[in-house]
């Protein structure tokens, strides 16, 4: 006898420690949940077990979880008011365990299974705040000792820790997935912000392209026709990354492209941009921009450049960078912004691009850097595309901390 009480010790023992592994282990509440009450009725023998969860909104119980029970009655997702239905109810309402040695014999008890005799009500809390209650019967009449019930509050315990343990991951994943489609529309939508096709200029190919580290990012290119036929070009790079620099991103946008219609000249449309984010954007935020005006008919273009990465000029002689002496990024403080001034000859190309491009790192923390950019558009034939693929090609897979933009105006 003592050998079948030790037997059975030790199997109690193992459910606990069962219970406890499958909380850290299943996060899907419903599974948890039925796992842990067919353990329990396996275990101890019980004829039945379940585990039914409160609806706070309706002041209800739902059965969460059941093993045992016969199928034309008490079946999952059926509900039961607290206080007015049987020993769960009454547990729910009072939040103490009650025990039911004879089923027939107790006030609170409602026929479930005629074949249960003795009944255990178990509340399951939070914070003190009632969230279950752990229901066991038995075919027998007082079928729990002390000792038992002791062991069930332990074994509901785990349960409690399992079921927040449960809902908050639940929680977490649909926090994530809420943020995850978000991010989605973000993208959307700021890839509909880029220009849809590049401009048909005779005698020009006009190209570009942003390829963001994130699912959304602070990087943009714009092509803006004017109707005096010229072609406002932007390249910009909110600082930051993300959401917040997408933002900051699609609001400067529409700025630009309101001052740019206007037709003013790329220093004036860079000035005033620059007085109004000084104004709106936060202390810590800016935005490196140039801002070109392009005119067909000339063949030439005009750009100010506002704190960014100096442009490349190609001709059949020279590859050069493009300075100007004025213009600190705008949002920061008061800028005057001077102009440069190019005239395009045949097959000679002018080359915009972020520091995505330059400072893409590979796994020795090694830069592209603008050497290789010069190196590779020594090739005729390199387009926006083969300069990506050059910098991808550079890194060989590893993350990116930042934003490739690139645009690219080409005399044929």
């Amino acid at each position: 006898m003592e050998d079948k009480d030790q037997n059975q010790h030790i199997k109690e023992l193992l459910l606990l420690q069962r219970v406890a592994q499958k909380i850290n282990s299943i996060l899907d509440l419903d599974i948890l949940l039925e796992e842990i009450v067919g353990d329990v009725a396996e275990t101890f023998g019980y004829s039945r077990s379940g585990v039914l969860l409160k609806d706070n909104e309706t002041n209800e119980l739902v059965i969460a979880a059941v093993r045992g029970w016969t199928i034309n009655y008490h079946m999952k997702g059926e509900r039961f008011k607290i206080g007015e239905y049987g020993m769960v109810g009454h547990v729910a309402a009072t939040g103490e365990t009650y025990y039911a040695p004879d089923v027939i014999l107790d006030p609170y008890y409602e026929t479930s299974e005629e074949s249960t005799r003795s009944e255990v009500d178990i509340p399951l809390k939070k914070n003190d705040e009632l969230i279950g209650v752990f229901n066991v019967q038995h075919q027998e009449p007082n079928a729990f000792s002390p000792e038992r019930i002791k062991l069930l509050e332990s074994l509901a315990h785990h349960i409690e820790i399992a079921i927040e343990n449960a809902r908050l991951f639940l929680k977490e994943r649909l926090e994530k997935e809420r943020m995850s489609n978000e991010l989605k529309d973000a993208q959307n939508i700021q890839t509909n912000l880029f220009p849809k096709e590049f401009p048909e200029v005779p005698g020009f190919n006009i190209s570009g392209i942003c390829l963001p580290c994130l699912e959304v990012g602070g990087d943009w290119f714009d092509f803006i026709p004017l109707p005096d036929g010229r072609l406002g070009i932007v390249l910009a790079d909110v600082s930051g990354k993300g959401m917040g620099a997408a933002l900051l991103m699609s609001s400067t946008r529409s700025l630009l492209r309101l001052v740019a219609n206007t037709g003013k000249s790329p220093e004036e449309v860079l000035g005033q941009i620059n007085e109004i984010l000084i104004k709106d954007f936060p202390s810590t935020r800016f935005v490196t921009m140039i801002y070109a005006l392009f005119d067909p008919k000339e063949q030439t273009l005009v750009f100010a450049n506002a704190g960014h990465l100096n442009p490349l000029f190609i001709n059949s002689s020279a590859i050069n960078f493009l300075e100007t002496p004025d213009g600190l990024p705008l949002g920061i403080a008061g800028s005057s912004f001077s102009e440069c001034k190019i005239k395009f000859t045949p097959r000679s190309r002018l080359v915009l691009y972020t520091d995505g491009v330059t400072e893409a790192m590979n796994s020795s923390s090694e830069e592209y850097g603008a050497e290789r950019l010069i190196k590779h558009l020594a090739n005729p034939f390199s387009t926006i595309q083969s300069i990506v693929e050059d910098v991808q090609s550079f890194v060989k897979g590893e993350k990116q901390s930042d934003d490739v933009t690139v645009v690219m105006i080409e005399a044929k």
